[in-house]
């Protein structure tokens, strides 16, 4: 037996798993980390390399094409895609534009704000955000569920999550037929999930990651394409500010108001609470009959 076979042997066990298993006990209870497999040197150093090069990026933009394959009541394995325009400036600023399928959804983070806009509705909500895109992230998660699927690219140390614990790591060769270019393909995995990854053996940007949760039941296999991607380009001024929302009033500046417009959102400049309603800003007071907005010009 040769030790290529005893490698995709040793994924082929972890894909079983992944695929097959009906443990409670492993769908229920938290994963236990076991002794490493196989880790073969080159792989770890090409994920350092993968996440070397993005944690140093300052400013990164690509899009992201996700299709999860799960089975249907009827037995065959049905597809659902999705598509993210990313954009981000480290260490405070990110966007993802969703245009379907499903719903399209516009979520800019600026460093102070976390907004989440749907433009078939004209409805946004929005919530004050922490300084860093890791914490945003975390808090996205937390209070909206929203958790894209390649946050593990984007956060500060993108090795770290799949580093923690992994049981086996290999290097499977090269391939010219992905991403346009020469790749390296990895195969990697801990207690939790088992990747697939082709890199791009120059420049070290992941083009295509197929992966399978390990507990999962229903057998979601996960699959993302990253295309139009641009390290370290110069991105505009507006990139990340929330769309304007159409406001059906004209509100004056120096005017006073008891209740700000339904479609304003909330913003923090230089230390004062503001409200915005498309090209209209309010400042909140307290008075004798408690809070009003007075209109103002644009800080």
């Amino acid at each position: 037996m040769t030790r290529k076979m005893r490698r995709w042997m040793a994924a082929g066990a972890l894909a079983t798993l992944a695929a097959g298993t009906t443990s409670s006990a492993l769908a229920q209870a938290p994963a236990v980390a076991g002794p490493a497999i196989e880790i073969e040197p080159k792989a770890p150093a090409i994920l350092k390399g993968t996440s070397d090069r993005l944690a140093a990026a300052k400013t990164l933009a690509f899009k992201a094409t996700v299709s999860e394959k799960s089975p249907s009541r009827l037995g065959p394995v049905l597809a659902c895609t999705s598509r993210y325009d990313v954009v981000l400036q480290r260490p405070d600023k990110l966007r993802v534009t969703s245009p379907g399928d499903g719903a399209a959804t516009d979520l800019p983070y600026n460093g102070k704000l976390l907004a989440a806009y749907a433009p078939a509705t004209n409805l946004i909500a929005t919530m004050p955000a922490p300084a860093t895109i890791d914490a945003a992230l975390l808090q996205g998660f937390k209070t909206a569920s929203i958790y894209p699927p390649f946050t593990d690219l984007v956060v500060a140390d993108p090795c770290k999550a799949i580093a923690d614990g992994l049981r086996v790591a290999f290097y499977v060769g090269q391939a010219t037929t992905v991403g346009g270019t020469t790749t390296d393909i990895l195969v990697f995995g801990n207690d939790d999930v088992l990747i697939e990854r082709w890199v791009g053996a120059q420049d070290r940007l992941p083009r295509t990651m197929r992966a399978v949760h390990l507990g999962d039941r229903q057998k979601v296999q996960h699959e993302m394409v990253l295309e139009d991607r641009n390290v370290d380009t110069t991105l505009p001024a507006a990139a990340f500010t929330p769309p304007p929302v159409a406001v059906s009033a004209t509100y004056a500046v120096g005017a006073i108001y008891p209740a700000p417009p339904p479609e304003t959102i909330s913003v923090n400049e230089n230390g004062a609470a503001y409200f915005i309603a498309g090209s209209a800003w309010f400042k909140p007071s307290y008075g004798a009959n408690g809070m009003f907005y007075t209109g103002v010009p644009a800080p």
